[in-house]
């Protein structure tokens, strides 16, 4: 098999770019009506693509069977690992807090610092929303924070939206920096490259949401009473999300910055109240908290298992400390030449000068994996927490069960990821893209990711589907790729409010089943808005300031 030798044909039917484009999509456009139209489970809907695409890809390219279904299972367990072991044991971190019961402090800890909605809206949608994105992700922070609310007393609806809303800037560095971990894997870019990048565009947007969430909460007026709250808010969030994203990758931004958000919020609000309280129409009257009060160490130690993965993250991200793991223990398995795939498939022109081998190999990065540092700090946390073995193994478990299908359905969409860029599917999809859209491609950037969002319910599957398309697009029209690929990004995250998946989590989270359409026809129109305002920043970075960007 090693002396075998594949080369990419970008128009191998009939020899048009388009009518290949077209046959290659067929896969795409399964996944989403599976999806959007079917409603099937999201396993057996990537599973289903999955096969798909090697049939069509065989087909199509002529492409053999055996590297085709290589390249497929060599994206599967990309998927698995690192980033399916990230999220499971991120989930696994967040259940243990919440079996040690103190999780119900943390969140009393937050909601009684104000009386007033909008500044209630601020700290649990806003900044703890983005903690939970940051820790856990998978529909946990909408869930929790729309039931916060709800418990101090907001109505369903404008609970479930204003989460929907809140929850942005965190998303493509939640949980442990997951989708922006995809798409440095399907692009093949260092992943602390795209965090600079997509950092950049979630420092804007934190400026923006704290106001346009009081606006969706309260209405323009009565933002002005806690615009000074907004801008702590705001602030606080971009400047550490900036830093965190910039010098130290996609791990920590949105933990670091949602806490940091919230220490300097909390702060602010003890010196600080406004002039007058807000409440919705109809609300009941301010009452005397009645919630049971915790003393200071009672907070710390319920944040502490927080506090510990900040630390040990920390520790993790470090270069020194991933050298030392990789040169002075070793710790770490490397297939350098993946079998079936490695020395066969050949990119050709116009992709690159001269046909070039696409190489591929797989390294298990055991310990200095994030997933790993996670699971670090769970074990401590279980210390601390004074939660046994036999407990954490049965909450691991759980934790196990609940993200089994979720993991399936991760390593099919990488799988799909994979087999597109080997098979020359991504290549082929770029250059039509390329050619039929030319220089007005930023402003279809975005786009793209936010209907990968709205179809498939996950930021990461829109990195995996259309990373490298969006990367090899940029390349053919003379664009800093970077500039695309943080574009599917951004334009992702928007894609978040309208995604069934999430308005699902809210509406089950709020008591809401069967009034989804009401959420979405709210958060449609918010999503677009937020969506124009991307568009106009992607414009601005191809034409206006393109240095913003990291150049790859």
């Amino acid at each position: 098999m090693k002396s075998m030798q594949w080369f990419h044909n970008y128009a191998a039917v009939g020899g048009s770019l388009g009518l290949t484009a077209l046959i290659v999509a067929i896969p795409i456009f399964y996944l989403f009506w599976a999806l959007a139209v079917k409603r099937m489970k999201g396993h057996i809907a990537g599973l289903s693509t999955l096969l798909l695409t090697i049939v069509i890809v065989v087909l199509a390219y002529a492409m053999p069977v055996g590297v085709a279904i290589s390249a497929a299972a060599l994206g599967f367990i990309s998927g698995l690992y690192p980033i399916g072991w990230i999220i499971l044991t991120a989930v696994f971190l967040y259940n243990l807090v919440v079996e040690s019961g103190k999780f119900e402090i943390i969140k009393s800890s937050i909601s009684s610092l104000s009386a007033d909605r909008r500044l209630q809206a601020l700290l649990v949608a806003f900044c703890f929303s983005a903690f939970i994105e940051g820790v856990a992700g998978q529909g946990a922070p909408v869930a929790v924070a729309a039931a916060m609310l709800i418990g101090l007393g907001f109505p369903a609806l404008p609970a479930a939206v204003i989460c929907l809303v809140a929850n942005t800037p965190p998303v493509p560095f939640g949980p442990i920096g997951t989708p922006t971990f995809m798409m440095a894997t399907v692009t093949e870019v260092n992943s602390l490259v795209v965090s600079r990048a997509i950092g950049w565009d979630m420092t804007l947007l934190a400026l923006v949401i704290p106001f346009f969430m009081l606006w969706v909460v309260a209405g323009w007026k009565n933002i002005i009473g806690v615009a000074p709250a907004a801008l702590v808010a705001g602030i606080s969030y971009a400047a550490t999300n900036y830093y965190a994203s910039t010098y130290m990758g996609p791990e920590l931004p949105a933990i670091l910055s949602s806490f940091v958000s919230m220490v300097c919020l909390g702060g602010f609000l003890k010196m600080w109240h406004p002039e007058t309280i807000w409440r919705f129409p109809g609300d009941s009257d301010i009452a005397q908290d009645t919630a049971v009060k915790y003393d200071l160490g009672q907070i710390i130690k319920a944040w502490s298992p927080f506090l510990i993965l900040m630390v040990v993250m920390g520790i993790w991200s470090t270069p020194a400390f991933k050298n030392w793991v990789a040169k002075d223990l070793g710790w770490f398995v490397m297939i350098p030449s993946w079998p079936g795939l490695d020395g066969i498939v050949y990119r050709v022109a116009p992709v690159v000068a001269a046909p070039a081998k696409y190489a591929a190999s797989y390294r298990w990065d055991f310990f200095a994996a994030p997933g790993t540092a996670m699971l670090a700090s769970a074990l401590i946390s279980m210390a601390i927490l004074r939660i046994g073995p036999a407990t954490g193994v049965r909450v691991f478990i759980k934790t196990f069960k609940q993200l089994m299908y979720s993991l399936i359905t991760l390593g099919s969409v990488l799988g799909i990821g994979f087999l597109a860029n080997y098979s020359g599917m991504s290549y082929t999809l770029g250059l039509a893209f390329a050619h039929y859209t030319g220089m007005l491609f930023p402003v279809f950037s975005p786009v793209i990711g936010y209907l990968g969002v709205f179809l498939t319910g996950s930021v990461t599957s829109s990195a995996a589907l259309f990373g490298k398309l969006q990367q090899v697009t940029a390349a053919q029209l003379g664009f800093n790729p970077m500039l695309t690929i943080s574009a599917n990004l951004f334009g992702a995250d928007i894609g978040k409010l309208i995604s069934p998946q999430s308005i699902a989590v809210a509406c089950a989270a709020t008591g809401l089943v069967g009034h989804e359409t009401d959420i979405f026809r709210l958060t449609l129109r918010y999503s677009v808005y937020l969506l124009l305002l991307v568009v106009a920043v992607i414009l601005l970075q191809a034409w206006i300031i393109p240095g913003v960007l990291p150049k790859i």
